[in-house]
């Protein structure tokens, strides 16, 4: 293993005790932290695929059928287990919403986010290898919060709309780690995907990081849902991105 992936490895290991030191208050009902109960798949991500690279695509924060099922950003369970070839080796957290278990490999519920972002990766690269020849692939936020919704149902709550001193102790937080995991990787480029991780990026790194922005692959993203993959690689041909 290569000093740049130990020092990845270690930032994460870092952020993944740090955040279970934060509590949440209401309307908060449940965090999922995978770097925790998934902490298998996602360190056998990082030591395959996350070495120093050119570019580095930033995510914002686990989805409940995608990185709070595999520990891995984006991370639908088809394409961590199918293309990735990553086992989704899982324990069970605690405290677990009915409506949202962690059922990692047995989990059948497609992550759309993920589906769009690897299935264009995939389709673009063939393999894994040559696309993380060119890019790496991470997260802001390791924490998925969750929320009571209308009649007994529970929704997400993003990062940005937690309480504000939640939010800066949790940025705090998350801000280290990316630094950290920057100066392990050291990437030419950092790309925000969707606003948040733009913003967070631009505000945790140092000016030798270039940062940009592409759109995020959100089903709740009405431009999104216009051929996502085709938007996407436009704007990265405008960043200078080559494939």
């Amino acid at each position: 293993m290569s000093a740049h992936t130990s020092r990845l490895l270690a930032a994460q290991s870092a952020l993944r005790d740090a955040v279970d030191e934060i509590s949440f208050a209401a309307p908060v009902s449940h965090v999922y932290n995978p770097l925790r109960y998934a902490w298998r798949p996602a360190a056998a991500y990082f030591r395959r695929y996350l070495h120093t690279r050119k570019t580095l695509f930033l995510g914002m924060n686990p989805g409940p059928w995608g990185m709070a099922q595999t520990g891995v950003p984006f991370g639908d369970v088809a394409f961590v287990r199918d293309w990735l070839c990553i086992p989704i080796d899982v324990d069970q957290p605690q405290g677990q919403h009915r409506l949202r278990p962690v059922l990692g490999e047995h989990c059948e519920r497609r992550e759309v986010s993920g589906t769009r972002f690897w299935g264009w990766a995939r389709g673009r690269f063939g393999t894994p290898q040559k696309f993380f020849a060119r890019f790496g692939v991470l997260n802001y936020c390791p924490l998925c919060f969750m929320e009571p919704g209308a009649r007994g149902s529970v929704r997400n709550r993003t990062p940005d709309k937690l309480a504000p001193l939640e939010r800066s102790t949790l940025f705090w937080v998350c801000n280290d780690a990316l630094v950290a995991s920057c100066e392990a990787l050291r990437p030419e480029l950092v790309i925000g995907v969707g606003g948040f991780a733009y913003q967070r990026a631009r505000a945790a790194l140092p000016a030798s990081f270039r940062v940009e922005q592409v759109l995020h692959p959100s089903p709740a993203s009405p431009s999104a849902n216009k051929g996502w993959a085709e938007q996407v690689e436009r704007q990265l041909r405008d960043l200078g991105v080559s494939f």
